[in-house]
């Protein structure tokens, strides 16, 4: 019983120790697979709400929502028809009426998420999409786009293309209060074996001085993603530009710095300069998507991401997990247990990986694997900050007024008043409230030690006797998680 005792003692230890403050704990809710079609106004949200639910008590802290899947949109626009993905006919809209975009916007912040609007800049139409509504761009615009493969794309080569995407972005982050724009790894379209890009003319009458074909679709899209980072920063300061990129920049057979795999490669085959992005600022987080297995022969998980943690530092790097792959195979090292424990164990020593994005959302709310309670009760056990972005703005806001227990009908509450800001960089929009035994150091570097993150001024008290004594440390927090001095405050419970 003792050594039983012992070992659960460590294993809390470990746990503890291994607890990172701040983290950026995502998971990527998409559409496009059809989830929510027509499933009506009531229940998409009764569905939403159940997923958010579970996945704020997982720990998750983003939300990374697709509201743009193929230059329609789930929110109300102006610019683009409402999806089908959402009423399962492209251009009508919902009934009863809501947008969902704000919806969650509100239901996240609630939880203390930040809800980042995934859009695919560059798809047009999906293989399923049978008719598209008269507003449609392709419709409206059919020379911009060229099909491939049964979808529809948008020209990368046509700069009318880039500045209507950056319209629409800009539409966003100007009318929604977002916390993120994000955007997925759909530029060029994935190679298909006898299809090929008719862009040939576009090229030879358009070649801005290059010779090569694939230098100038690289160039291309270069220029987009520039042109879309700065944007969204001319709209909204603090809204942050997301790239999650396919898992392999390149292979070894193609590049010095290529990693030690054998797979589809963004620079080549997708015309995707990752690395390019990242040290050129072009970007504020980059979460490529290593949803291979430990072990894989073409694509080894362990291999990229350690690639990733050498070359990709420039920015916050975020680790694209598939959760139903993880669980799926076993640990190399020990057969009896999935690659969960492994995986994170990676990431806690690689440096320059700043937390994990999950692909899917609904499978961590459906515990493969028992994924969901392992988050929970051991990773993601304790609440985390974002990761800093001082290259957006590293000035912490002005601490917290008049910290006060008081006595409400409500039981005992712990009240203060927000610091005075007068800018976005500035300006306190959550707060960290921390509890620790009156007798210990003070340390908040120690994220076992947070009580809560929130919106609110205010933190309700465990009251039991009014006998034990303990110090409550309040801080602030800006809108890029800038945090502020400690404020401390002695309370008996």
């Amino acid at each position: 019983m003792k050594k039983i005792l012992f070992l659960a003692m460590a294993l809390l230890l470990t746990m503890t120790a291994g607890a990172q403050k701040r983290e950026m704990r995502g998971a990527w809710i998409q559409c496009v697979n059809g989830q929510f079609q027509g499933m009506g106004t009531e229940k998409m949200q009764q569905t939403l709400t159940y997923q958010l639910n579970e996945l704020q008590k997982d720990g998750v802290n983003v939300i990374i929502f697709q509201v743009r899947p193929e230059c329609d949109a789930l929110y109300e626009s102006k610019l683009e028809p409402w999806s089908r993905f959402l009423t399962g006919q492209q251009g009508k809209a919902p009934s009863p009426y809501w947008d969902p975009l704000k919806w969650m916007i509100d239901e996240c912040h609630k939880r203390g998420m930040e809800l980042h609007a995934w859009i695919n800049p560059y798809r047009a139409k999906t293989k399923g999409t049978k008719m598209l509504a008269p507003n449609h761009i392709s419709v409206r615009k059919p020379m911009n786009c060229f099909a491939y493969d049964e979808l529809f794309i948008l020209n990368p080569g046509i700069a009318e293309n880039r500045d209507y995407i950056c319209e629409v972005a800009k539409d966003i982050v100007t009318r929604y209060d977002v916390d993120g724009i994000h955007m997925d790894d759909y530029f060029y379209p994935y190679p298909v074996k006898g299809e090929s890009i008719p862009d040939d003319e576009l090229f030879y009458d358009n070649s801005n001085g290059l010779k090569n074909q694939k230098d100038w679709r690289r160039y291309n899209v270069n220029l987009f993603v520039e042109q879309f980072y700065k944007t969204v920063h001319a709209a909204k300061p603090w809204v942050k530009v997301g790239i999650s990129p396919f898992g392999i920049y390149r292979n070894k057979r193609s590049s010095e710095i290529g990693s030690n795999t054998n797979g589809l490669q963004n620079y080549d085959d997708l015309y995707a300069d990752i690395l390019l992005w990242v040290n050129n600022g072009w970007l504020d987080y980059c979460v490529p998507q290593i949803y291979w297995e430990i072990g894989n022969k073409a694509a080894d998980y362990d291999t990229l991401i350690r690639w990733w943690n050498q070359y990709a530092g420039a920015r916050p790097l975020v680790i694209g997990e598939d959760v139903e792959r993880t669980v799926k195979h076993a640990d190399p090292k020990n057969p009896n247990t999935h690659q969960l424990a492994a995986k994170m164990a990676l990431h806690r020593q690689l440096p320059n990986v700043q937390g994990s994005v999950l692909w899917y959302a609904k499978a961590v709310v459906d515990n493969v694997g028992n994924y969901g309670t392992s988050l929970r009760q051991t990773y993601w056990r304790y609440p985390a900050l974002q990761p800093a972005m001082p290259f957006i703005d590293d000035k912490a806001p002005g601490k917290v007024h008049k910290v006060k227990p008081i006595w409400t009908s409500d039981g005992y509450v712990l009240f203060w008043t927000a610091p005075k800001g007068n800018s976005w960089d500035d300006q306190a929009v959550k707060y960290v409230v921390y509890c620790f035994d009156a007798k210990e150091k003070i340390n908040t570097n120690d994220p076992s030690k947070i009580c809560a993150i929130t919106t609110q001024p205010f933190y309700k008290l465990p009251y039991v006797d009014g006998k034990k004594k303990w110090v409550y440390v309040v801080t602030a927090l800006d809108r890029m998680q800038n945090e502020s001095k400690v404020v401390k405050k002695k309370v008996k419970l």
